[in-house]
C-alpha cells in the first residue's frame, strides 16, 4: 500500500498539481488543463478544505471506505484531515472539465465565514453522498470560481481576504441550496429511510438493548441506513423538522412517559430501564423535553 501524502499547505498542493501559488492560502485549480497523471492507489490527505468538481474521470475515487467517479458531474466537499485514495490512472480526454477549490482554515480566521463552517455539514458526508448538479447549478458554481479566480490574480490588498472570502461563503451557500434540493427530489428514497430510522427506534426501545447498550447514537443509526451521521440528520431536519438526536429523544422520552404512567418504578430505576448511568441527567433530559420532572409528570397524569 502506498504511503499516505500529507499535504499541509497550500503551495504544497499547488506543487503537486504543478499549478502556479496565486494566495498561500486558497488556490483554485482547471483539472480540464491538467496532462498529468496521477500513480495508482495515491493516498492523500490535506490540512485544507477542498471542493472538487469534475464531469469525467476513469479513475475511482476512495473516500473513507466508500468510493466514487465523476461519471455524472459530481461536486464533492473535503473537510481538513479526511482521507482519499485515487485507485486508477487518471485518462485524459477531450471533454475533460473541472475545477478545484482548496483553501486553508487560516484564511477564514476572524471572518463570519470561520465561525460558520461548522453549519456547512456536507464537509463530512461520505462521497457517496455527493451533490449531482444540473447544468445551471454547475454554471453559477463556476461563476463563482471564476470570480475567486480573478481576485487570486490581481494583487494582495486589504481588500482580498474579504472578497475571496465573500466569493467562498457564496458558494458554500449555494451548495447548501442544491443539497436541499437533492433532498426534495429523492423524497420517495428519504421516505423509506425515515421509515427504516423510526422502525428501528421503535424496535430498540421495546427490545432489551437499551438496558444492554445505552442510548442509541446518531452514529448507530446513520451505520443502519448506510449513511453518514450528518447526513442523515440533515435528511431527517429537512424531512420532519427534527434532527437525528431529536428521533431519538423523541422516541426516548415516548418510552419513558409509559413507564411512568403504567409501573411503580422509583425515577432511578426508570432512568436505568432506559440506559442512564446517573438518574440526574434522565430527569435534567425529560424536563428539558416536556417541560416537567418526571415525577410531576406522574403526579399530573
Amino acid at each position: 500500500m502506498n504511503p499516505i501524502i500529507h499535504l499541509k499547505t497550500i503551495s504544497e498542493i499547488n506543487k503537486f498539481v504543478q499549478t502556479k501559488t496565486q494566495h498561500p492560502l486558497v488556490s483554485v485549480v482547471d483539472f480540464s488543463a491538467s496532462n498529468e497523471y496521477l500513480e495508482e492507489g495515491i493516498r492523500i490527505s490535506a490540512d485544507f478544505y477542498t471542493i472538487m468538481f469534475k464531469n469525467y474521470c476513469s479513475n475511482q475515487m476512495k473516500y473513507g471506505r466508500q468510493s466514487i467517479d465523476f461519471q455524472d458531474g459530481n461536486l464533492i466537499c473535503i473537510a481538513p484531515k479526511q482521507l482519499i485514495t485515487l485507485d486508477n490512472e487518471i485518462e485524459k480526454r477531450e471533454d475533460t472539465m473541472g475545477w478545484g477549490l482548496f483553501f486553508h482554515p487560516d484564511l477564514l480566521y476572524g471572518t463570519a465565514l470561520g465561525s460558520k463552517m461548522n453549519d456547512y455539514t456536507f464537509f463530512s458526508y461520505e462521497i457517496s453522498e455527493a451533490l449531482h448538479l444540473s447544468e445551471k447549478e454547475k454554471q453559477t458554481l463556476y461563476d463563482c470560481i471564476q470570480k475567486i479566480e480573478t481576485e487570486l490574480h490581481e494583487n494582495i490588498d486589504q481588500h482580498s481576504q474579504n472578497l475571496i472570502v465573500t466569493n467562498i461563503e457564496l458558494l458554500l451557500n449555494y451548495c447548501l441550496r442544491y443539497y436541499g434540493r437533492q433532498f426534495i427530489t429523492r423524497k420517495g428514497i428519504n421516505s423509506n429511510t425515515i421509515s427504516h430510522v423510526e422502525n428501528l427506534l421503535k424496535e430498540y426501545f421495546r427490545s432489551d438493548q437499551i438496558k444492554e447498550k445505552g442510548l442509541p447514537t446518531v452514529k448507530d443509526l446513520a451505520e443502519a441506513v448506510h449513511l453518514s451521521p450528518n447526513y442523515l440528520s440533515d435528511l431527517l431536519k429537512k424531512e420532519t423538522g427534527m434532527n437525528a438526536q431529536d428521533h431519538i429523544h423523541y422516541y426516548l422520552i415516548k418510552e419513558a412517559k409509559n413507564i411512568l404512567l403504567n409501573t411503580n418504578f422509583s425515577i432511578g430505576e426508570v432512568a436505568f430501564s432506559l440506559g442512564f448511568e446517573y438518574p440526574q441527567y434522565f430527569s435534567k433530559l425529560f424536563k428539558q423535553k416536556t417541560g416537567h420532572t418526571p415525577v410531576e409528570y406522574r403526579n399530573l397524569n
